[in-house]
């Protein structure tokens, strides 16, 4: 993808993932706006190279400047845990994502989307789901995505750590089973998904096996393994 006259978004970008998307998508030579909610958060964390705009996804109108002109969009926003409300997973997960989607329009048509999620979406007896619904949320922020028309993917990593990234690392459909993955690796996900054509269209999880690493992860085998989901509108999508 040549978006270097292109920025591309990454809303939620002063996040624990958000920042390593940034950082990793400037280390490719991409044009990278930031977009988030506290400045103070910014100046501490930010590159100087990305270009920060203070946006809030609840507010649809903080966001039409940021996302004007933009290449792609990762959506990696941390959400909140109240039961309602303006920090509640509903507005953040759900809501956010769907004002995001109405402020691009067609306006990212044939761009692409990426939108991490988490493990465990589509069991609404885990423990999770105690935090203000947030898999419920999760789950139609997701739907939000697929039904979009937009080139998208969905990553659900399982519990997050900030180790390096190390032992094998594993993308899997169905959402079933656990598993611990870095942050890093999450990132570099979102990251090559914007440039694989094997990527679009798709939902997974992800974990990694602890022990040591065995080399470069295959980007390119594991993407290409990877199942397409339904078409939008069914409940067939590999969840």
């Amino acid at each position: 993808m040549d978006t270097m006259d292109s920025p591309i978004a990454v809303i939620g970008g002063t996040g624990r993932v958000g920042r390593l998307v940034t950082r990793q998508l400037l280390a490719r030579g991409e044009t990278v706006r930031v977009i988030g909610r506290s400045t103070q958060r910014a100046r501490r964390h930010m590159p100087a190279q990305a270009q920060y705009f203070t946006a809030d996804v609840r507010d649809p109108g903080t966001l039409r400047t940021p996302l004007h002109g933009c290449a792609a969009v990762v959506y990696a926003v941390e959400p909140g845990t109240d039961a309602a409300g303006p920090d509640s997973p509903e507005s953040t997960l759900h809501g956010g994502v769907r004002h995001v989607l109405d402020v691009l329009g067609a306006a990212l048509a044939g761009r692409h989307f990426v939108l991490v999620s988490q493990r465990h979406v589509t069991r609404r007896d885990h423990p999770m789901n105690a935090y203000g619904r947030m898999l419920d949320w999760r789950l139609a922020g997701e739907d939000a995505v697929r039904s979009s028309g937009l080139p998208y993917t969905v990553i659900r990593p399982g519990w997050l750590t900030d180790e390096p990234g190390h032992g094998v690392l594993h993308l899997e459909q169905g959402d079933a089973g656990d598993g611990f993955v870095a942050r890093a690796h999450v990132a570099e996900a979102c990251v090559r998904a914007l440039n694989s054509p094997a990527a679009r269209g798709v939902t997974f999880e992800m974990r990694s096996e602890t022990g040591p690493a065995s080399g470069p992860v295959p980007w390119g085998e594991l993407f290409a393994g990877l199942r397409a989901d339904a078409p939008a509108g069914t409940r067939a999508v590999f969840a």
